[in-house]
């Protein structure tokens, strides 16, 4: 009798067929060869920009600290203002301590009105006799020394020079830094008013003549690059500007495509990048040309909750920074793209469309719960289906159609149709 063969027979294994890159038509019918003239509800956001006049000028509500642009004069009187009072209180209570407005959350003001994050009167002691508060206190008393010196020679100095004035005392830049949003809170005035500025990052491009010292700098002719954003823009002066719009892009290659193809010679414009988050060069440079030019600024960012944020920075300020939002925030930015219902509109293929992960639904959930998109119902419907779809995606999954599409079709439509928040 023949053995039965114990063996069993092997089973080919199941393999997972690759899921195919689906197509998408765009949703929108596109126009091609648009033209500036083409363009109408730029055109007429200009005329009423144009019509208003005059800068805007916020009133800051009671609630807030008021936080006062300097000039080095004034900001060195007020050092002295804060020693003498020190001297005081030694004399009188042989305590001495600095009350300086706090920065935590819990002092962070929305301020409805005028669409603005601003700073509430909430202090902080921080007494030169304590140990728990000694060695900050020290720190601050370095910061405001090196301040006066500034101020007393008339010269700037960036933020890792200021850790490099005592790094045994400040340990870590972070450090520092804290020191130097204190002083400025305590002496209430920008940062930019003491002299100690951020380095530069951004850039810009565009129909644009700038004075920054003795020299005329022509923004239309910077050959294949771009001027890079001075931190010190208490010393540029707008000269002249025949754009019709400034549109800021978050990313480096965005800008890129905008300078290869000159692309402000056939839309007038004014681009600039900070190149991710605006830093505070590049959100007063903007803030600068926005309000002595008075034209209409849009923004172009990822598809992404963090994309968002950093328009959220643009027009509201950040929370960390909240005591200079009126100096720093563009409030009438409006959001071009790229937005969630864009994906679809304009035909961006799935392949370049990439899940969110945890991380970004928990500041996707962050975000819709402000109070400022709350009460903007276009942004948060937006942002509502970026939820649903649980997909972002970056400014350039729009060149899968293209290197030229950005500038050809996308920006002129989106233009054209008057499609933003």
């Amino acid at each position: 009798m023949a053995k039965k063969n114990s063996k069993r027979r092997k089973t080919p294994r199941k393999t997972k067929a690759k899921a195919k890159s689906k197509v998408v038509t765009p949703l929108r019918e596109l126009k091609e060869n648009l033209e500036m003239k083409d363009l109408l509800p730029v055109r007429r956001l200009l005329e009423e920009r144009l019509k208003e006049g005059g800068a805007t000028t916020y009133e800051i509500p009671p609630k807030s600290v008021k936080i006062d642009e300097l000039s080095m004069n004034e900001a060195l009187n007020r050092i002295n203002e804060v020693a003498l009072d020190l001297v005081n209180q030694i004399k009188i209570t042989g305590y001495p301590t600095f009350k300086i407005p706090s920065r935590t959350a819990s002092n962070i003001i929305y301020d409805e009105k005028q669409d603005l994050l601003l700073l509430g009167h909430k202090t902080t002691n921080k007494s030169l006799l304590t140990l728990t508060s000694a060695q900050e206190t020290a720190r601050l008393m370095k910061v405001l020394e090196i301040i006066h010196e500034l101020l007393r020679k008339r010269k700037h100095m960036t933020k890792r020079e200021v850790y490099y004035g005592d790094v045994n005392l400040f340990q870590d830049q972070k450090f520092s830094d804290a020191s130097i949003e204190d002083a400025s809170t305590l002496l209430k005035t920008t940062r930019n008013s003491t002299g100690i500025v951020a380095k530069a990052r951004g850039s810009a491009v565009g129909r644009l003549r700038l004075k920054d010292g003795n020299e005329i700098i022509d923004l239309d002719a910077q050959g294949s690059g771009s001027w890079s954003i001075t931190p010190m823009i208490d010393q540029v002066e707008v000269i002249e500007s025949d754009a019709e719009f400034i549109l800021v892009l978050e990313k480096d290659a965005a800008m890129m495509r905008i300078i290869e193809e000159k692309w402000w010679r056939k839309y007038p414009c004014i681009a600039l990048t900070a190149e991710g988050v605006g830093n505070v060069a590049t959100r007063m440079f903007l803030k600068k040309i926005n309000r002595d030019l008075r034209l209409p600024t849009y923004c172009v960012v990822d598809a992404d909750p963090y994309g968002h944020y950093i328009y959220s920075v643009y027009i509201r300020g950040s929370k960390r920074l909240s005591y200079e939002s009126p100096f720093l925030a563009t409030p009438d930015m409006h959001l071009l793209g790229v937005l969630s219902r864009d994906l679809d509109e304009y035909g961006v293929d799935y392949s370049c469309r990439i899940p969110m992960n945890k991380v970004d639904m928990k500041r996707l959930d962050d975000i819709i719960a402000e109070p400022y998109v709350q009460s903007n119902k276009k942004w948060k419907e937006d942002l509502e289906l970026m939820k649903k779809t649980k997909m972002k995606a970056e400014i350039q999954a729009l060149s899968s159609h293209g290197i030229e599409y950005l500038t050809d079709t996308y920006l002129p439509n989106k233009l054209y149709s008057g499609d933003w928040i």
